[in-house]
């Protein structure tokens, strides 16, 4: 996998990963949105399911995490703006997105506003807009984690106090999340150790982002649109992928019931599948 800077137009830098195309040059590019607080490394257990479909991986650190520039104040519709930057500095035309947790609304800020530019994409345990009409947004979150985004709704500064007295609650995975995270998804220690290495800042960036106008409305994706999502998932409860799904004019739902935030992962090789057939080309 290759790694660069790209210096934007606003002297911003994003940290870059292309994993390039393997034996088959006609397979898609799938851009990752990676999850809050993690790096953007490509998901290493879907490394093989990619070969095998052909996909090249391309992904970033959001703005603030791993090598990338903070970019406070930042919305999720900014995301279409940054994967566009990439794109074009890779000289790829047209590309897939997917995300999981927090990188799902990114993901779809892409879908949405990239119409031209992206073929499909797929959401995996990720949030609904804030304040989404006909959904109680924290219903079903343990008490962690929606104080943390309570806080976020509050501003930053509640949030900045939040996060400097926050600790890690093991209750918001399911025992499936747990074996998961000692399992094949153990790869997401390498991914969240760097991530919070410099302090809350992007986290803090994300929540504030989440919790505030997207920029974009999910029901202006023309692009079908995967939403994965399992029942059990107690940091995003499945509301919140019905309700997308539902918005969705062209979305499909895969709801798991006994999966977590985590274990639902399980069937993210089968929605890379589905990615490359309905929106692959």
């Amino acid at each position: 996998m290759k790694e660069t800077d790209l210096e934007l137009g606003d002297g911003r830098v994003l940290h870059v990963y292309d994993t390039g195309h393997g034996p088959r040059e006609d397979g898609p590019a799938v851009f990752w949105h990676h999850g809050t607080p993690n790096t953007g490394a490509p998901p290493a257990p879907l490394l093989p399911a990619a070969r095998r479909l052909g996909v090249r991986w391309v992904s970033y650190d959001r703005p603030g995490y791993g090598g990338s520039t903070p970019h406070p104040g930042r919305d999720i519709a900014s995301a279409a703006g940054d994967a566009a930057a990439v794109a074009d500095a890779l000289h790829i035309d047209r590309f897939a997105v997917m995300g999981h947790s927090g990188g799902g609304p990114h993901a779809l800020a892409c879908a949405a506003l990239l119409p031209d530019r992206v073929l499909g994409a797929v959401g995996v345990a990720g949030l609904a807009p804030f304040g989404a009409d006909g959904l109680d947004w924290y219903a079903g979150m343990t008490p962690g984690g929606a104080a943390s985004l309570r806080a976020a709704a509050e501003g930053r500064a509640t949030k900045e106090l939040h996060e400097a007295q926050a600790e890690f609650d093991p209750e918001m995975f399911t025992p499936a999340d747990h074996a998961a995270l000692d399992g094949e998804w153990s790869w997401f220690g390498e991914v969240v150790g760097p991530a919070v290495a410099a302090g809350p800042g992007p986290l803090i960036d994300d929540d504030l982002a989440y919790v505030a106008p997207w920029g974009f409305d999910p029901a202006l994706i023309a692009a079908p649109v995967l939403v994965l999502h399992g029942g059990a998932d107690r940091v995003v409860p499945a509301a919140h992928g019905v309700w997308l799904a539902d918005r969705c004019p062209a979305g499909e739902l895969w709801l798991r019931p006994d999966e977590g935030h985590i274990s639902v992962l399980g069937d993210a090789a089968a929605a890379l599948e589905w990615l490359v057939r309905h929106g692959g080309h």
